[in-house]
């Protein structure tokens, strides 16, 4: 990277050694031929992009669950068994699974393309393009084009088409935020710097990305594409695996679990079915076999998958309304369960706007309310606004000087304020309207000659005509508080100039001291008029005026005016949003590539960080072993000066501390970390591209509040998840433990051929069903799902974000709910066979009427298991509040349980439905019957409750 032929990093070369080695012309640049040449052998100066992901392999991906794998497995079985029954008929089982499985995957692609549609939407940008030199001349060339050797000529406004080495440049300033994470812009030399100089060091470089904000420059060419800086965190970010979400975990492991459950139960019953039966034909096989599938079907809750896509989008839809995009659907309940977030500073935690907060002068010192470009605020003292006296007069020469010392833009476009220039100088412009001087300002003064800013000097210089003082010229510095003040000679006391002695000398320092020690970046102000025999120029039109001969003669014997302190500020949104994450037990903290002293003054203000803490810089990571490391992490929570690897191994540490991390931010240098993290959350509007992608969730309005609003959604959409996960759970092992009880006990409850059996198939001995596998399959597809849909978006029970994140091995479904399912389970089996008992001759219960046939009585278990599930819906919204509080908050669900029992009536009521799910017409007696018997599940839950919240309430309120 940054390397010319002769394999010492550029930086550390002359830019003659590094044009003799590329066979370039400093001064006349490439020829077109050349280019052409090096552009066919190297390749468009772009970064490699991720390879575009087919559609076909899209939409398999929405088939990659383990629970679609078992519906697979139930599809095959039932062709399997369709065949062995000589292919008669439909195999109606699995065109029914197969046209669920179609639908979860057309739901999932399509909601995941409108989330790709949605980044691309934020990703159009404009084609970049540089200034060259070719064949002697310059041109603007789209950036792709650039090769090493390029001599590029730099402008204010450019956007860094390549990796360069500097040797021409004028008060040239870089905004490398994007790279290094570094807020404030970097005023770059043509200096050869020693080897090993760190990135933000490299001032006599530019990088790809990076922004000219200020100043002129010529640079040679010395990397692209691939091998630039931002190419290499490119790379970077191709190594970093991606973590999967703790919902995506989770669904694998309750998959794991049932196919487990299934594979093992469908076995060991069949196997044992075949051993103490009788069987005499195929048909008696396929019986059993019919059984195994009947039982798979039973335990696998086919509406599962579907129905969390549809609660999932949802919850996309609604976060997308509040300008979060999230590209992947279970990302949503991720940001739920998330327990540290860790941020970027500049431009997500603070505005990105430089502003000055303090004005200090000789008669005292003023508070600039307002932040950012905007000009509105204040400049107070005491609490007042600042109206009259000498401390207006200093202040007011103090903003004009320091404007004047400057070649920033303010404007406003569109009812938006927006700069053009260095974020530094603009701050003087923003202040200096708060006062409401620059009228009066533009018509004083008119500027002739500039002596620019050098690292060497650390200031700048203009001289000016001042028209208030007939014409006369003055010398205008701002720059370093400690380098003016060592040229100072005398202070400006209201409209007096005063000799500067020892004890205001040390006073100034005091003051330069206290507002570096309050993390604020500082410039001092002074001036010198010039006597008529110093400026020989009478021109004015603005030139340059010689460095050496600034320092020799103009910059000397200066009138101190004062100093500023300003700062980039925080997003008041954040402050906001940091506390209530903090009320929700999440812990926030700050990587950047800002000065630690900055960091902690900003993580204090924003309440990351307790006053006093220190930031720790990369430096002092490198130091640190891996058990040192994993110490500081966890105590730590304020980095400074770090680079991308580091913000990589924070965030893997993290992970290691068993920390589900959602880390956010903006620059090149962010993305790396935003892959490896459990959830990505990249800016929309300042983020660029390679961020974009890594990210999972992008913010539309670059707004740190809204990943708050992310995490409430997320732990509202966990708590529904539960609720439909316990719905479903519970349903499915009722129907489970009814088959599997209805065949072992058949005899018992008088479940046999001789009454009607299995639809009049087979022998005496044949296999007979308690319930029917297209029954099973309406239980689960149709009355079930509803419900379960509209338990997706219940309301929250409680204030989800006063509580703390959920622990990262903690299972959405637990031993605790398995236990409370298999309970809820064995009492819908149990009373939807006591149903059917009471229908057939020859069980426990005498029968009470219908007409004595299995498929009578199958029909009134079958009913009752129906209107079970629903009451259990109810149940299901809370593992301990009673069903009947707040009973009507979600009207979606009442009206699922109604639609549910309109389908109920309807497959028992109607001719060709009978025919298709085995069932016959009921009595409103045994409608009634059903509703009771059904009652019963409510009531025992109702009572398990009462004794759960009993036991509760004895426990310590810590055990809880």
């Amino acid at each position: 990277m940054n390397t010319s032929s002769v394999c010492k990093p550029a930086y550390s070369q002359e830019p003659a050694e590094i044009a003799k080695a590329l066979h370039a012309d400093l001064k006349l640049g490439l020829s077109t031929q050349e280019a052409s040449t090096l552009l066919a052998k190297h390749g468009l100066n772009e970064l490699a992009s991720t390879p575009s992901v087919p559609a076909w392999r899209r939409i398999l991906a929405q088939f990659q669950d383990p629970l679609i794998y078992l519906l697979l497995v139930a599809i095959a079985i039932a062709l399997v068994a369709w065949g062995v029954e000589g292919w008669v008929g439909y195999p109606i089982d699995a065109i029914v699974i197969a046209i669920v499985v179609f639908m979860n995957g057309a739901l999932g692609y399509l909601e995941e393309a409108k989330a790709r549609d949605a980044v691309a939407a934020l990703s159009k940008m404009t084609e970049a393009t540089s200034g060259v030199m070719r064949n002697g001349h310059l041109t603007r060339l789209p950036s792709a084009q650039l090769v090493r050797g390029d001599v590029l000529v730099l402008t204010e406004g450019d956007s860094v088409g390549a990796d360069a080495r500097l040797y021409q440049a004028s008060s040239l300033r870089i905004q490398e935020a994007s790279l290094t994470g570094e807020s404030e812009s970097v005023l770059k030399d043509i200096a050869a710097l020693p080897l090993s100089a760190a990135l933000g060091d490299q001032v006599n470089m530019v990088f790809k990305g990076t922004a000219v904000v200020q100043g002129s420059g010529r640079a040679i060419v010395t990397a692209t594409g691939m091998t630039t800086e931002m190419g290499a965190v490119a790379k970077l970010l191709t190594a970093t695996p991606e973590e999967p979400t703790p919902l995506e975990k989770e669904i694998r492991h309750i998959g794991r679990l049932l196919g487990i459950g299934v594979v093992v139960i469908s076995i060991l019953v069949v196997s044992i079915i075949l051993l103490i039966s009788d069987i005499r034909n195929t048909s008696d096989v396929v019986s059993v076999l019919l059984f195994g599938v009947a039982l798979a079907v039973a335990a696998v809750p086919e509406g599962l998958p579907a129905i969390l896509s549809v609660v999932l989008a949802l919850g996309v839809r609604r976060m997308a309304k509040r300008n979060a995009i999230i590209k992947k659907l279970s990302s949503v309940e991720a940001l739920g369960a998330t327990t540290v977030i860790a941020t970027d500073k500049t431009g997500t935690l603070t505005r990105a706007e430089m502003t000055i907060t303090h004005i200090v002068t000789a008669s005292g010192q003023t508070r600039v309310t307002g932040v950012g470009y905007a000009p509105h605020g204040e400049i107070k003292t005491d609490n007042k606004v600042l109206s009259s006296g000498a401390l207006l007069t200093e202040q007011t020469a103090l903003l004009m000087y320091g404007c004047l010392a400057g070649n920033a833009t303010l404007r406003q476009l569109k009812g938006e304020w927006q700069i053009q220039g260095d974020p530094t100088e603009a701050a003087f412009l923003v202040a200096e309207r708060k006062l409401g001087v620059t009228d009066a300002r533009i018509k004083r003064f008119v500027r002739t000659h500039e002596i620019a800013f050098t690292s060497a000097r650390k200031m700048m210089s203009t001289l000016q005509i001042d028209h208030d003082l007939h014409d006369a010229q003055i010398l205008i510095t701002k720059g370093a508080p400690d380098v003016l003040l060592a040229l100072c000679s005398r202070i400006q006391v209201g409209t007096q100039i005063s000799a500067l002695d020892d004890a205001r000398r040390s006073q100034i320092l005091d003051q330069i001291n206290a507002l570096s020690d309050a993390a604020l970046r500082t410039l001092a102000v002074t001036f010198r008029p010039l006597a008529k025999d110093e400026n020989q120029s009478t021109g004015t039109e603005p030139t340059m005026l010689a460095e050496h001969k600034a320092a020799r003669n103009l910059e000397r014997d200066l009138v101190w005016v004062g100093m500023v302190g300003m700062m980039d500020p925080p997003r008041e949104e954040a402050t906001i949003a940091i506390g209530e994450a903090h009320r929700a037990g999440i812990r926030v903290i700050m990587i950047t590539g800002d000065h630690p002293r900055t960091a902690a003054r900003i993580a204090t203000d924003l309440g990351i960080s307790k006053a006093g803490q220190t930031a720790l810089s990369g430096v002092e990571l490198d130091a640190l072993n891996d058990q040192a490391f994993l110490q500081a992490v966890q105590e730590t929570s304020v980095y400074a000066r770090v680079s991308p690897s580091h913000k990589l191994r924070i965030v893997a540490a993290l992970q290691a501390d068993g920390q589900i991390v959602a880390m956010t931010g903006d620059g090149v240098n962010d993305a790396p970390a935003l892959k490896a993290a459990n959830i990505g959350v990249a800016m929309g509007i300042t983020g660029t591209e390679v961020t974009k992608e890594a990210a999972k969730v992008i913010l539309a309005d670059d707004n740190f509040a809204t990943i708050v609003d992310a995490v409430r959604e997320g732990r509202s959409l966990f708590d529904n998840i539960r609720k439909f996960l316990r719905y479903l759970l519970s349903s499915n092992m009722g129907e489970v433990l009814t088959v599997f009880l209805g065949v072992v006990g058949a005899g018992v409850i008088g479940l046999n051929v001789a009454n009607g059996g299995n639809g009049g198939k087979g022998g005496s001995d044949a296999l007979v069903l308690p319930l029917l596998a297209t029954q099973i399959l309406w239980l689960n597809l149709i009355t079930d799902s509803w419900p379960a849909l509209a338990m997706g978006i219940d309301p929250p029970t409680d204030d989800v974000m006063a509580r703390k994140p959920r622990h990262i091995k903690d299972r959405v479904v637990g031993l605790h709910m398995w236990a409370g399912v298999f309970e809820i389970g064995l009492v819908i089996a149990i009373v939807a066979l006591l149903t059917m008992d009471m229908y057939l001759p020859g069980g426990l219960i005498a029968p009470v009427g219908g007409t004595g046939e299995t498929a009578n009585a199958r029909t009134a278990g079958f009913t009752t298991l129906v209107i079970a599930h629903l009451f259990q819906c109810f149940n299901s919204r809370s593992e301990t509040s009673s069903a009947f509080k707040n009973l009507f908050v979600n009207p979606w669900l009442w009206g699922a349980v109604a639609f549910s029992v309109i389908l109920q009536i309807a497959v028992v009521h109607v001719p060709f439905l009978n025919l298709a799910f085995g069932t016959t017409p009921l009595t409103l007696d045994q409608w009634l019957t059903c509703l009771g018997m059904a009652s019963l599940v409510l009531v025992y839950s109702e009572v398990r409750k009462l004794i759960l919240r009993l036991m509760l309430s004895k426990k310590p309120q810590h055990q809880r």
